[in-house]
């Protein structure tokens, strides 16, 4: 039965990885001076947001739509114009290597096999023990395809008469009328009373699809027509210290996300707090400082993160921040045990000890 010496993971929530990570491992040997070179992570935090941008053009008839069509002024776009709203933003803690932190895994001569896995960027994710990378897990929503929606050219069904009306007052009342006969010929179809009805199932489809896509060229030119378009993007924030209320970017309901110098828009901000979780000792200049042997993970920090826009907040957790942390060392005798090896998990992108296991 093997042994829990030591389990960090109830003190650091598992940070999980954004894609499968690739992993080498590496054995301590002669050829190597029985030593492995590593590197510890330091903390990065991507910022997602999420926001989207409304398009709408008035229709030529829109003063029109309630005499003609009885349609509100509500429902009917106005005016050309473009808007913008901000959706969501998130933060998503990753670990990049921090190269004024590479160590090397030594161990004696005598030790049995010891070998380490490492990432391809060189964080340490185990020291004798096998490592398989987490995954996070994505379940699929299956969903049932939307019908194909029929367009088709407004050319194509400007009739004669209308391109002939002689005011836009007379246009619109012919646009009106048309869009009155394509209701009256679809109810037609529908209650059997077409003077032709289409021979099946397909061919009524086909020709309803049809009728809907000429009442849709109709009806904008009074309603005008919305597009919405989704937009992303995403910001890198690498903490070195605590911040209070950064301007992160701007935002305008005009021009969307803008640089944070652009007074355009309204500031999005983020603060940083260092929850000072872990007690970093100060060495004593005086004193010269002896080097520690050993293993030397990271005992990362908490820090709560805030993102407002003004006094309403967009996110707000509390993250693991390796920068507000310090370094702890595993003493070499722990891996001198031939009988019984130690196995030492660690988290990778966070360059801290997940468990270990003798």
């Amino acid at each position: 039965m093997k042994k829990l010496l030591s389990f960090i993971a109830c003190l650091l929530p598992f940070m999980a990885l954004q894609a499968q990570t690739k992993v080498l491992k590496v054995s301590a040997l002669k050829s190597n001076d029985y030593g492995v070179q590593y590197v510890l992570p330091k903390t990065q935090l991507l910022v997602d947001v999420d926001y989207s941008e409304l398009q709408q053009k008035a229709g030529p008839y829109a003063r029109y739509a309630y005499n003609y069509l009885g349609i509100a002024d509500s429902e009917v776009v106005q005016e050309d114009q473009t808007t913008f709203t901000l959706n969501r933003v998130g933060v998503t803690e990753t670990g990049v290597p921090n190269k004024e932190q590479t160590y090397l895994v030594s161990f004696k001569v005598k030790t049995t096999a010891p070998y380490v896995y490492l990432t391809e960027d060189g964080l340490l994710c185990t020291i004798n023990a096998d490592y398989e990378p987490e995954e996070n897990q994505v379940v699929a929503k299956t969903e049932k395809p939307a019908a194909p929606v029929i367009e088709i050219n407004p050319q194509s069904v400007y009739t004669e008469e209308y391109l002939r009306a002689g005011s836009v007052s007379k246009m619109a009342e012919v646009a009106a009328k048309t869009i009155y006969k394509i209701r009256e010929s679809r109810q037609d179809i529908l209650t059997g009373e077409a003077d032709e009805m289409p021979k099946d199932g397909e061919a009524m489809k086909l020709v309803l699809g049809n009728l809907e896509a000429q009442e849709r060229v109709w009806m904008r030119l009074f309603v005008g027509t919305q597009e919405t378009v989704k937009h992303h993007k995403q910001l890198t924030i690498e903490p070195s210290d605590e911040l209070d209320n950064e301007i992160l970017f701007r935002f305008s309901n005009f021009l969307g996300m803008v640089d944070a110098d652009d007074l355009s828009g309204r500031p999005i901000t983020l603060t940083i707090t260092d929850l000072q979780s872990v007690e970093i000792s100060v060495p004593d200049p005086k004193k010269k400082q002896k080097p520690l042997e050993g293993i030397t993970y990271n005992l990362p920090g908490k820090a709560e993160l805030t993102i407002r826009d003004g006094k309403q907040y967009l996110y707000s957790n509390n993250i693991n921040v390796t920068q507000f942390g310090t370094t702890q060392v595993l003493v070499p005798s722990l891996f001198e045990d031939n009988k019984k090896p130690v196995q030492v998990y660690f988290y990778p992108q966070l360059g801290a000890i997940k468990q270990i296991i003798q």
